[in-house]
């Protein structure tokens, strides 16, 4: 048994690796991944939620380039690696946005920026900004960042958050298919099994539940359960266990009249034995296909969700949330503040999907069963 499975791993690997488009959104989803683990360590604005707000500078378009002045706020609390990778780093500066600079002595002259026509004159002192410390330059104190997706309604680096809202749309999809997944191939497998009167029920169920359409069945869950990002990940995979359940009843139900399961329970094994060890191994492909198929469904669940405001709520980052914030740009003068994340949510799900297709030919599932 080990060294089949360990040759039905090696012929789907190499099926797979013939396909290009299941390879791309491989690349893709591994990416993407990346980015949601590392996700504070590379954005630009690595503080929580990436929610660091300049109201000055909002909607502004992508290469956006800014001049700061760091007014330290409060003494700096050092963050462990961990904390700021799971969490992020608060800032301990204000960030003031000017137009120009000049020194006078002692004193620093900004023009804050206000938009593009106004600005206002204001005067720091240089020992106050440099903390009394006279080795440390001004210059440490003015930087110019870059806004390469531009900011949204409220000055956000929207490279940032669309960079931790990955994390959202993937915990959502992992969440959700493992949930799905452990629901659907209990009850596909025991009612496939079993037979009778568990059959009956069982399937009575999935038919009740498949009959109520997702999005209503999302809605009635998130209400009773409540808004927010634990809330959506068991709302979302508490709905997609009905086309798992259906297609491991139908896998099983074949398998089992199958001549080595009749020999297994002519050898006494249990059931429980002769399901985990003889009959859901052989099911495996077709759990792989559906699982992304459904990984795919939970991201867009999520970010429609997250878009009619039940789903994650502010200032966490969500891609159908950020749509949401930005979507009234779409008919003004920055409709790409909407169409990044949107594209970013179409990209991804196209990589799931792709992976999808690419696994169903590589296990061949018809072939196999």
């Amino acid at each position: 048994m080990p060294s089949h499975s360990f040759s039905f791993s090696n012929q789907t690997w190499k099926r797979l690796k013939k396909n290009k488009g299941a390879l791309l959104g491989l690349v893709i989803i591994a990416l993407a991944t990346c980015i949601a683990i590392f996700g504070y360590l590379l954005a630009p604005d690595g503080s929580p939620n990436a929610d660091l707000q300049t109201v000055e500078i909002q909607a502004k378009s992508p290469g956006y380039a800014q001049l700061f002045l760091k007014i330290q706020d409060k003494k700096q609390i050092p963050v462990s690696w961990f904390n700021q990778l799971i969490h992020g780093k608060p800032s301990n500066y204000r960030y003031l946005p000017i137009s120009s600079y000049s020194i006078h002595q002692d004193e620093l002259r900004v023009n804050k920026y206000v938009d593009e026509d106004t600005s206002i004159i204001q005067y720091y002192s240089i020992h106050q900004l440099t903390q009394h410390q006279p080795e440390l330059a001004i210059s440490q104190f003015l930087v110019t960042k870059t806004y390469w997706l531009g900011t949204d309604k409220f000055g956000r680096d929207i490279a940032s958050r669309l960079m931790i809202g990955t994390r959202v749309s993937l915990g959502v999809g992992l969440i959700a298919v493992f949930i799905s997944l452990t629901l659907g191939i209990f009850l596909g497998s025991v009612a496939g099994y079993c037979r009778g009167r568990i059959d009956a029920i069982i399937l009575w169920l999935i038919n009740v539940t498949w009959s109520i359409p997702t999005l209503l069945l999302v809605f009635a869950l998130t209400m009773a359960v409540g808004k927010g990002f634990w809330q959506i990940l068991i709302a979302v995979g508490l709905t997609m266990w009905v086309s798992v359940a259906r297609l491991i009843r139908g896998q099983v139900m074949a398998i089992k009249e199958l001549e080595y399961v009749q020999a297994a329970r002519a050898l006494g094994f249990s059931d429980s034995r002769i399901i985990l060890r003889h009959i859901l191994p052989n099911v495996l492909g077709p759990v792989l296909v559906i699982g992304a198929s459904n990984f795919a469904t939970a991201i867009m669940i999520e970010a429609g969700l997250s878009f009619l405001g039940i789903g994650v709520q502010p200032p966490q980052p969500s891609w159908g949330l950020m749509i949401k914030e930005n979507y009234n740009f779409i008919i003004t003068h920055q409709p790409l503040l909407a169409i990044i994340p949107g594209f970013a949510i179409m990209l991804l799900v196209l990589a799931f999907n792709l992976l999808g297709n690419g696994l169903r030919d590589a296990v061949d599932v018809r072939g196999d069963s």
